[in-house]
């Protein structure tokens, strides 16, 4: 497996202190904390700085110190929540996760990862009425959405949605793999929801990007070994690593995926992953930073859910001009599950209308895109 992605610099003006690195910094430049938020930094080897730089109205997010620090800080009038035991994930994290972070351990299995480890904590906790638990999922997910603020600052984003269901070794899994390496080429990033089949597949073009076309084509191969997280994720998500291992190196891109849906695993090519507890909050984040327009394969209810939150901003343009929208493969969205005339119909006469299009196949969405402005 790989190291952690390269993590955004802090800008001149950001009171968020997110690494030991920056903790540093800090101390030796400014030589204050005052007004600083820091976050989940391991401080038990900086109990002396703590103990003489000036903390005043510092907060202090789950990061060890030593008690005597503790106190220091506090008493100097710094806010100090302590990191909390026993829990599978760090809630006050401030960058998004990796794919080795959330596999670590896969070796031992998949339901000895912290990301299995996640969702059974959230599965004996979402439905007993806890607060506490409730308020560190909402806490989570709160430090996941401005880290991944952080991370896409100044980048042009393309979403691509699809179903879970997409089997490696399929035609469409190849041209999805196809379309999320000719993206990733232009240029864009390429955010999808994080999960396996078609999301898998643009993630994984994204990632062969700086690669000749050989490489994918070989990867496509050996992935086509293990089609489905079902029956088994450890085998799955093995088989991802090993082209990882294979061709290390490869192009980044984002994945946005949810314990809500425990049944389907992260995928391994997305270089950076923002996992959610709640569906809702992560739905609404994907799509309203896809800023560059969203490419929609052919899926089900997750699918059109996608298509229509994606719509209603558009229509009413709440988060300014209208992105683009297109949809791929015209007797899915026709016929199987009619979306795209109801989307049409939705458009017509609003400036949304010439930012949508219907193609036949994944090879004309990029030029669709482009086309509608994305």
């Amino acid at each position: 497996m790989h190291p952690t992605p390269a993590q955004p610099h802090r800008a001149a003006n950001d009171h968020e202190v997110e690494s030991l690195a920056e903790f540093d910094e800090v101390v030796a430049g400014p030589g204050s904390l005052a007004g600083f938020r820091v976050q989940a930094v391991d401080l038990t080897d900086r109990t002396k700085a703590l103990l003489s730089v000036d903390s005043a109205g510092a907060v202090f997010l789950g990061c060890p110190m030593d008690p005597e620090a503790a106190a220091r800080v506090r008493a100097a009038g710094a806010l100090v929540f302590p990191p909390v035991p026993d829990l599978p994930f760090d809630p006050y994290r401030g960058f998004v996760y990796s794919p080795d972070e959330l596999f670590e351990s896969l070796d031992e299995g998949y339901e000895a990862t912290p990301d299995a480890r996640a969702y059974g904590w959230f599965q004996r906790t979402k439905a007993d009425g806890d607060v506490y638990a409730s308020m560190l999922r909402a806490v989570h997910d709160d430090a996941v959405s401005d880290a991944l603020d952080e991370l896409l600052v100044d980048t042009r984003v393309v979403g691509v949605m699809g179903g879970h269901a997409m089997a490696r070794g399929t035609q469409a899994y190849g041209d999805a793999a196809r379309l999320g390496r000719e993206l990733a080429r232009a240029g864009l990033t390429v955010a999808t929801g994080g999960g396996p089949g078609a999301m898998e597949a643009a993630n994984l073009g994204a990632y062969a990007a700086p690669f000749d076309d050989g490489m994918l084509a070989e990867a496509l191969h050996l992935l086509a070994g293990a089609p489905s997280f079902r029956p088994s994720v450890t085998d799955w998500a093995r088989a991802a690593f090993e082209v990882r291992d294979r061709w290390p190196g490869g192009g980044a891109s984002v994945g946005i995926p949810t314990w809500f849906y425990g049944h389907e695993p992260p995928n391994a090519f997305a270089a950076h992953i923002a996992k959610y507890f709640a569906n809702s909050v992560r739905e609404d984040g994907l799509l309203a930073r896809s800023t560059g327009g969203v490419v929609f394969l052919p899926g089900a209810a997750g699918t059109v859910q996608e298509i229509f939150d994606n719509a209603t901003p558009n229509y009413y343009e709440s988060r300014g001009e209208p992105t683009p929208m297109v949809l791929v493969d015209r007797a899915h969205w026709t016929e199987r599950l009619p979306a795209w005339p109801l989307l049409r119909a939705l458009a017509r006469e609003r400036r949304m209308e010439a930012r949508i299009a219907l193609v036949d196949r994944i090879e004309e969405a990029p030029e669709a895109l482009k086309r509608l402005g994305g």
